[in-house]
């Protein structure tokens, strides 16, 4: 996890003239100078004390102040802050953080730095919103993936739906399960805003019913359905090399040794994704699709597993190989792999948390993520000011 970024700087001598009055329910837009160069305590690395002027809104006939650049209402200056968040985000614990400014002279209890990175992480969400209301009709693929962490003492389950083209996060939820009704419910107005048509996902059954229920195209993840039938081929070569071989059912016209050369020839449609590829599939099945069902109690038999096996990849190998035949508005090839989503989950999720003992509130989990996730998406030089805008 990389961050480049501009910690917001006190400037006393700058202040922006309001434009509109801060008081709730008053759209007042003209204001007259109320009192000038007030005295503001500030807790600052640089400067104990600020000016500020007091403004009149013409219309409701209240007053307010305006700060100088890099000042608000609260008496930690956005330098501090931004710097206490920067040291969390970086990996140090709040007490570690209140450690580190006091030895720089700048004491910020680790309560105030907790308030700050929360603060921060509230308005890295309400940016999110504003930006993804920018998205609509612009994202054509949108990867998702789940994962957990502890909060509380409980497990927490953390979805996560990313551009599938770039990684921009979309959006970070925790959702109460992965089932996939509520992974569908999370992820339909996300898909229907950005305008999404392909789906990346793993394997996970609760993500094609997804697909299918939102309408969208689905490209499995290629690494995890390589890995996963690999190491099944590998079982079950092993069990074909056994002595003695494994019994054939009645009905079934096969032998060890054509097994063995059945999953040579499936090791080189997963791995090789040829043309031919469902043809082939269907033809394996077909081999082994009287291969009887295990009665209660029983363990499958290398026959029956390589039944299923092949039909799950024959009923599937559309979405496998999506990539082959869908191309963008920019005729970019589709990503084979849902590596989009895993990135996202490991920087912006299970970085930082790996440092924690857990969580301590839902609402953290979503704070701290979203933070990150944000800020980590900017380029270089970006203003941590943004988050304390209000």
């Amino acid at each position: 996890m990389r961050f480049r970024l501009r910690i917001p700087q006190v400037n006393p001598t700058v202040m922006e003239v309001p434009t509109e009055c801060p008081y709730d329910g008053c759209e007042g837009r003209h204001f007259k100078l109320h009192q000038k160069g007030c005295s503001k305590p500030l807790r600052d690395m640089k400067y104990t004390q600020v000016k500020a002027d007091r403004y009149e809104c013409l219309r409701c006939h209240r007053t307010f102040r305006v700060y100088p650049q890099g000042v608000s209402g609260a008496h930690c200056s956005d330098t501090l802050k931004g710097l206490a968040v920067l040291l969390y985000i970086l990996g140090i614990s709040y007490g570690g953080v209140e450690d580190v400014l006091t030895a720089l002279g700048c004491f910020l209890s680790k309560s105030a730095v907790f308030r700050d990175v929360q603060a921060a992480g509230e308005q890295a969400r309400k940016l999110r919103r504003r930006w993804l209301q920018q998205q609509r009709g612009q994202v054509q693929v949108m990867g998702s993936d789940v994962t957990q962490v502890r909060c509380a003492g409980k497990s927490m389950v953390v979805g996560i739906s990313v551009n599938g083209k770039d990684g921009f996060a979309l959006d970070i939820s925790v959702l109460d399960d992965e089932t996939a009704e509520t992974l569908t419910s999370w992820l339909q107005p996300v898909a229907e805003l950005v305008g999404a048509e392909v789906l990346t996902t793993d394997d996970a059954d609760a993500f094609k019913l997804v697909a299918e229920e939102l309408g969208l195209k689905q490209q499995l993840c290629r690494v995890h359905i390589t890995k996963n039938v690999l190491n099944t081929i590998a079982e079950l070569a092993e069990q074909a090399w056994a002595m003695p071989p494994p019994p054939i059912p009645e009905g079934l016209e096969v032998n060890a040794n054509q097994l063995l050369e059945d999953l040579a020839e499936l090791e080189w449609i997963i791995l090789g994704h040829p043309g031919s590829g469902e043809k082939m599939l269907e033809k394996l099945h077909l081999r082994y699709a009287h291969a009887p069902a295990p009665r209660q109690g029983e363990t499958a038999t290398i026959w029956y597993r390589m039944r299923l096996l092949t039909l799950h990849l024959w009923n599937h190998w559309k979405k496998i190989t999506l990539y082959q035949r869908w191309r963008d508005r920019d005729q970019e090839k589709l990503d084979e792999t849902n590596n989009a989503s895993e990135r996202g989950i490991g920087w912006w999720i299970k970085d930082r948390y790996r440092s924690m003992r857990s969580y301590k509130r839902k609402q953290s989990i979503l704070n701290v993520s979203s933070l990150l996730a944000w800020v980590g998406a900017q380029p270089t030089g970006y203003n941590l000011a943004a988050v304390y805008a209000a």
